[in-house]
């Protein structure tokens, strides 16, 4: 991070080409994006070829912790020295419809990480990781379950990213049409995008009444 705590580093991968008063380095911005968020996306090489993968993920101050298992390939590449990944964590927030096809936008706000990723082996540390992701998305969970036994965790790898290197961009603006179109006789605005919460569902063995924590998210 730079001298001033409350923005990260800016660097050549972190400042984009195009649309960068979009972008922001905010600390407390960027955190509110991927506490937001239940799935990122980790970008890596294998044998000499891209690979995106959609995964689970949480982050504990200034660390991103990502869930796998212990044969997948992040997990297996992420040994010492470590994993040169770049993850990515995108919340979609509207539809822009615009008068021309051209103009037609999203509004969103997004998350890139770039860093080296390192395979989580301290027992402590890992506990804590473990927790989060539970509580990432459910807060609350990880207190109101049976604890993970050994043979669970030697299944369980996770990833730790320190976020040294990352940025964040967003758009949140109307329908931008050119001057000449604003006449044409076609509807344009924003259709807002929002992640709901439905009511839970419980299952065949669920005797117990629904959690607190499962109200507040409900």
């Amino acid at each position: 991070m730079s001298d001033d705590t409350t923005e990260y580093a800016r660097t050549e991968r972190t400042t984009p080409t195009r649309y960068r008063d979009r972008a922001t380095w905010e600390r407390d911005e960027i955190h509110a994006i991927l506490d937001s968020a239940y799935i990122c996306h980790l970008g890596f090489v294998a044998d000499g070829a891209p690979v995106v993968l959609p995964t689970l993920y949480a982050r504990v101050g200034d660390r991103l912790y990502v869930h796998g298992s212990t044969g997948s390939r992040p997990m297996r590449g992420a040994a010492d020295p470590g994993l040169a990944v770049c993850l990515t964590v995108t919340q979609v927030d509207g539809l822009v419809l615009t008068k021309s096809a051209f103009n037609h936008s999203v509004n969103y706000r997004s998350v890139v990480a770039h860093g080296i990723a390192r395979q989580v082996t301290d027992p402590e540390e890992l506990t804590i990781a473990l927790d989060a992701l539970v509580d990432h998305a459910i807060p609350g969970r990880s207190g109101d379950v049976r604890r993970p036994n050994a043979k669970e965790i030697a299944a369980t790898a996770v990833v730790r990213l320190d976020l040294d290197e990352v940025s964040a961009k967003r758009r949140s603006d109307g329908p931008g049409d050119d001057e000449a179109d604003l006449a044409l006789p076609y509807w344009a605005g924003v259709v807002p995008v929002a992640t709901v919460h439905g009511t839970p569902e419980p299952g065949p063995a669920t005797t117990v009444p629904l959690p607190a924590y499962l109200h507040d998210l409900h």
